[in-house]
């Protein structure tokens, strides 16, 4: 069982996303008004709170979203679970795609930062089914149907 911390957006692809705190999420789409959602396979990123709290000991000043993430959930190691792998949250059920990503260009992200732990530790998904979600819902592993 995991705990969503933090539900981020952008109007640009490339930028520090805000929390929003609570989101709709469209099924075969993402998030409403997120820079990422479309009719593609990495239509919202999930990163694990825990990875972000490792960061930050580093001396990192990071808020939710620095790293361009959609979710930031806690008790779950993305990463190493595999492709195709579901997760429900209310109504929505989201079904992960890729895990990590090849960053051709420094973002603007990594400018700030001095680092981005996205292309190492995120993960992405697609909406399989739409709904909300808000910080503080639960999130659980589902098997695949």
């Amino acid at each position: 069982m995991g705990k969503v911390m933090a539900l981020c957006i952008s109007e640009k692809r490339g930028t520090q996303k805000i929390n929003i705190k609570e989101g709709k999420f469209i099924e075969n789409f993402g998030i409403e008004n997120d820079a990422h959602a479309g009719d593609w396979h990495r239509q919202v990123s999930l990163i694990d709170y825990e990875q972000i709290e490792a960061f930050k000991q580093r001396g990192a000043q990071v808020e939710p979203g620095a790293f361009g993430e959609n979710l930031i959930v806690q008790g779950f190691d993305f990463k190493h679970l595999p492709v195709g792998t579901r997760f429900q949250c209310n109504d929505v059920i989201l079904e992960m795609t890729q895990i990590g990503k090849q960053c051709h260009h420094h973002c603007q992200i990594y400018y700030q930062v001095g680092d981005c732990i996205m292309p190492r530790e995120g993960v992405f998904a697609r909406v399989i089914q739409g709904g909300e979600i808000k910080v503080g819902d639960e999130m659980r592993m589902i098997t695949n149907d």
